[in-house]
């Protein structure tokens, strides 16, 4: 169900070694694997009948290399404010390895130590979603998986911590908008891979 509200697509990166394997990839720049290359090119059939205003990506090659295989790297623009939630010491490191030293840890309760909080993230995102209201346009962003879900919280008018509750996929799509005016923000579709 489309309306004539602006719609804002959500691409997550696709699939890394770390995202494989589980290891928190904030700053740490790896390239996509060739599976993550090829679902990033079958973004762009998935994408194709669709016009933007602007294509926005993560400073990350991830981001960036899935923008661009998805058919979108020429209208790219990198907005810092994109990247990933920074892991700090937990930088590379699995949920599960944390938990083993740290019983009851929760990212989106507890942040990171030596990186960000979710208040921290929750600013960035607070900053993009004043962009995207500005712009008033179809916009499609290309991230990573903690920022976007963070991303989707802010634009319901959760806390930042309410990106707990979403999950994403790689190489998924979710689309944010609105219900009847703009004051109704709403999940249109979410994590479609």
């Amino acid at each position: 169900m489309s309306n004539a509200y602006p719609e804002i697509y959500l691409v997550r990166h696709g699939q890394t070694e770390w995202s494989l394997s589980g290891q928190h990839t904030g700053r740490t720049d790896i390239p996509l694997t060739p599976a993550g290359e090829a679902a990033a090119r079958a973004l762009a059939g998935r994408l194709h009948d669709l016009s933007f205003s602007a294509v926005w990506s993560s400073p990350s090659q991830r981001a960036s290399k899935t923008c661009a295989l998805a058919g979108f790297g020429s209208d790219r623009i990198v907005k810092d404010d994109l990247a990933e939630w920074d892991y700090g010491a937990y930088e590379g490191i699995t949920t599960k390895a944390i938990l083993a030293e740290r019983p009851g840890w929760q990212l989106f309760r507890d942040g990171c130590p030596d990186g960000e909080s979710a208040r921290d993230v929750g600013a960035r995102a607070d900053r993009i979603i004043k962009e995207i209201r500005d712009a008033n346009g179809r916009i499609l962003i290309f991230s990573s998986s903690h920022f976007l879900r963070v991303l989707a919280a802010r634009w319901l008018g959760l806390p930042p911590e309410g990106g707990s509750l979403f999950v994403l996929d790689t190489a998924s799509v979710s689309v944010l908008g609105y219900e009847h005016d703009l004051t109704e923000p709403v999940v249109r579709r979410w994590n479609h891979t």
